[in-house]
C-alpha cells in the first residue's frame, strides 16, 4: 500500500523513500513488532479464555515440561497477523512472488490452525493425521513451486531453462536441470521447511530466533539476488522482482520480535503449528522464489539436524529395535542428558547463527 506513495515523489520528493526496498523493509519491520507488542497482550488473554487447558503436554516428553500445562498455543496467530498486516502495507502487492510467498505462508498457517484446534479441542497430541496434513501441504507448496517456475520463466532477462534449475551452491555456473521435476522439487523444499521448524518447536524460544536468523539471511539473498547490478557480481541467478520479498522477510523478523518478547523462558505463550508450519512454508518458499533452495539446507541446518534426528530415532527403532537418541527431537536428547532449558536453546541460537554465516558466504565463495 505504502508502495504506491512513491508515484507521487514527482510532486513530493520525500515520498521518493517509498521507492526503496530497504526504507520499506525497515518500516515492515518496525510495523509487525508494534503490531504485536500492541495485541499481543490482548490475543494471549482471548487464547487463554478459549483454550482452558492450554497445548496438551506430551506425558512422554522430560518432565519439567509438565509444568507448562496449561500454557496457551497457537501464538502463531500473533506472529502472521503481525507480518501478514506489515507485508501488506509496504510491499509491492503487484509483485507476484508477493503472493506466492503470503499464500503459502497462509495456507501452511490454516494447516496449522486445523491442528492445534483439534489438539487444544480433544486434549491430545495427535491433531491432525500426518498423511492429510502432508497432502494438504503439499497441494499448496506444489502450486507455489508451479507459479514460482511459471513467473521466472516468463521473464525475458532470464535465460532459458533457469526457471527449472537448481543452482549449486560454491559453484558459479552449476546448475541441476530438473525440468517439470522442479516443480516436486520446490514442494518437497517447501513442505521439508515447513515441517523441520514444526519440530524444532519444542522449547520456549528455541524455533522463532532461527526462524528470525533465516529469514534475516534471505532477507539479505533476496535482495542481492532481485537486484541485477549485484546478481551479476556475484553470478548468482538474477531473479526479476524477487527483491520485494525482503519486505516479507522482514515483517516475518518484526512480528517474531514481538513475539520473543511474551515467549521468551517461561513462555507466556507457545508458538503452536499455526505459527511453526506458516513461518517454515513461508521460508521455504522463499528460498524457492530466490533460486536458492539448496543453500537453505545450510542456513537453516539446525531444522535439518531436528528433522533427521526424528528420522534416525524412528528409522533405527523400526529396524534394529533401538534407539539412537535418549529422545527425539534432538533437543529432547540434550535435555534427558541434563542440560537445562535456557543452555540448550542459546547454545542452539549459536550454531544457527553460525549455519546461517556459512550459507550467506555462497553468496562470494564461488
Amino acid at each position: 500500500m505504502f508502495y504506491f506513495l512513491g508515484e507521487f515523489a514527482d510532486q513530493i520528493s520525500a515520498l521518493n523513500v517509498f521507492r526503496y526496498i530497504t526504507f520499506r523493509t525497515g518500516g515492515a519491520i518496525m510495523t509487525a513488532l508494534f503490531f504485536v507488542f500492541l495485541f499481543g497482550p490482548k490475543i494471549i488473554n482471548s487464547l487463554r479464555l478459549r483454550q482452558g487447558h492450554g497445548q496438551p503436554i506430551r506425558a512422554d516428553g522430560p518432565e519439567g515440561h509438565l509444568l507448562k500445562q496449561g500454557t496457551p498455543t497457537m501464538g502463531g496467530l500473533m506472529i502472521l497477523s503481525g507480518a501478514l498486516v506489515a507485508a501488506l502495507l509496504w510491499a509491492d502487492l503487484s509483485n507476484p512472488y508477493v503472493w506466492i510467498v503470503i499464500g503459502v505462508t497462509v495456507g501452511f498457517g490454516l494447516i496449522g490452525f486445523y491442528d492445534d484446534y483439534l489438539k487444544v479441542t480433544k486434549q491430545n497430541t495427535a491433531g491432525v493425521i500426518g498423511r492429510f496434513k502432508l497432502i494438504f501441504q503439499f497441494l499448496v507448496a506444489l502450486t507455489a513451486g508451479y507459479v514460482c517456475m511459471m513467473v521466472l520463466s516468463a521473464s525475458p532477462e532470464v535465460a532459458p531453462g533457469t526457471s527449472t534449475s537448481v543452482p549449486v551452491p560454491f559453484f558459479k555456473d552449476l546448475l541441476i536441470p530438473l525440468g517439470i521435476l522442479f516443480v516436486p522439487f520446490a514442494s518437497f523444499v517447501i513442505v521439508g521447511a515447513s515441517n523441520t521448524v514444526n519440530l524444532t518447536d519444542g522449547l520456549d524460544g528455541l524455533a522463532i530466533v532461527p526462524v528470525m536468523i533465516a529469514s534475516a539471511s534471505y532477507m539479505l539473498i533476496v535482495y542481492l539476488t532481485g537486484n541485477a547490478i549485484y546478481a551479476d557480481y556475484l553470478q548468482i541467478i538474477f531473479v526479476p522482482g524477487a527483491g520485494e520479498l525482503a519486505i516479507v522477510c522482514g515483517a516475518i523478523i518484526g512480528a517474531g520480535l514481538g513475539f520473543l518478547w511474551f515467549n521468551a523462558p517461561p513462555a507466556m505463550i507457545f508458538m503452536g503449528d499455526t505459527g511453526s508450519l506458516s513461518l517454515g512454508g513461508a521460508i521455504g518458499a522463499t528460498a524457492v522464489a530466490a533460486k536458492h533452495e539448496i543453500v537453505l539446507a545450510i542456513i537453516g541446518g539446525l531444522f535439518v539436524v531436528e528433522g533427521l534426528s526424528v528420522m534416525i530415532q524412528v528409522a533405527s527403532f523400526k529396524l534394529f529395535g533401538k534407539r539412537v537418541f535418549r529422545m527425539a527431537p534432538i533437543h529432547h536428547h540434550f535435555e534427558q542428558m541434563g542440560w537445562k532449558e535456557p543452555t540448550i536453546v542459546i547454545r542452539f541460537w549459536i550454531i544457527a547463527v553460525i549455519l546461517a554465516l556459512v550459507g550467506l558466504s555462497t553468496l562470494k565463495l564461488r
